[in-house]
């Protein structure tokens, strides 16, 4: 994981442990453990300043989390569908390498930022705060931050987010909750997807994959939507409309 195999350093963070940054030689002269803390403990930092930014814009900031191809950026072009005209919504786009996700996200008429993360293998708070000098905050009611496609190291760096999203596609198998509890005890919400694939894959059972997430004590809720033809997207919709006015509600009484 990222504490020990060194991949928490991003093109968001080098500039910490390279020639004269803030961490690029420890106390007692190691470069090993004591500066993968110290760029976790700088991440949450920036994580912490990120969250004010949004706060104190009203913007309700989501990182959203999956292993690849588990259907983030079609959530978010029927998502953009579906709720266009109620919401100013934004996307912070990361993948190693492309714009691809960045480019679809555009062609809804929806501000992208894409940020290419290189061998890293997760966003950072860094990284994040970078991509929001491209948009302006004034203008964002919803601001959905796709991770890095990855079941690991996302979970382990605060992006400054006030939720976290989990997309569990069919196609993977039930008991990914199980095989990577890190990931799925950080989930604000679980959402199953593809469940229109349901009916070809009866091996995945879903009543299956919530039992794997509560026996992580989690009690986020665990909901099963569908993006293609008539995909069932009202519990992922009526989720988001709580959370915004709740997150609205907590900034007017805590400014």
């Amino acid at each position: 994981m990222c504490n020990t195999c060194g991949c928490n350093v991003t093109p968001g963070n080098e500039h910490l442990v390279r020639a004269d940054g803030t961490h690029a030689i420890t106390d007692d002269g190691r470069l090993a453990v004591d500066v993968l803390q110290n760029l976790l403990s700088e991440n949450d930092h920036q994580a912490e300043h990120n969250r004010e930014h949004f706060n104190d814009h009203g913007v309700l900031a989501l990182n959203l989390m999956s292993s690849p191809g588990a259907g983030k950026t079609s959530l978010l072009e029927a998502t953009i569908e579906a709720l266009g005209g109620e919401f100013r919504i934004a996307v912070i786009e990361g993948d190693l390498e492309t714009e691809n996700d960045a480019e679809r996200i555009r062609a809804k008429g929806v501000p992208a930022i894409q940020i290419a993360t290189g061998s890293a293998c997760h966003l950072d708070a860094h990284l994040v705060h970078t991509a929001l000098h491209g948009l302006d905050l004034n203008d964002i009611d919803l601001l959905f931050i796709e991770n890095v496609g990855n079941l690991v190291c996302p979970a382990s760096f605060d992006l400054g987010q006030h939720r976290n999203v989990i997309l569990l596609s069919v196609p993977e198998g039930d008991d990914k909750p199980a095989k990577y509890p890190v990931m799925f005890r950080a989930a604000d919400l679980v959402l199953c997807t593809k469940s229109d694939l349901l009916s070809v894959l009866p091996e995945f059972q879903p009543a299956r994959a919530e039992q794997c997430l509560r026996n992580l004590a989690s009690q986020a809720p665990f909901e099963i939507i569908s993006t293609r033809g008539t995909g069932h997207l009202e519990p992922w919709l009526h989720w988001l409309r709580t959370e915004w006015h709740d997150q609205r509600q907590h900034d007017l009484f805590h400014p």
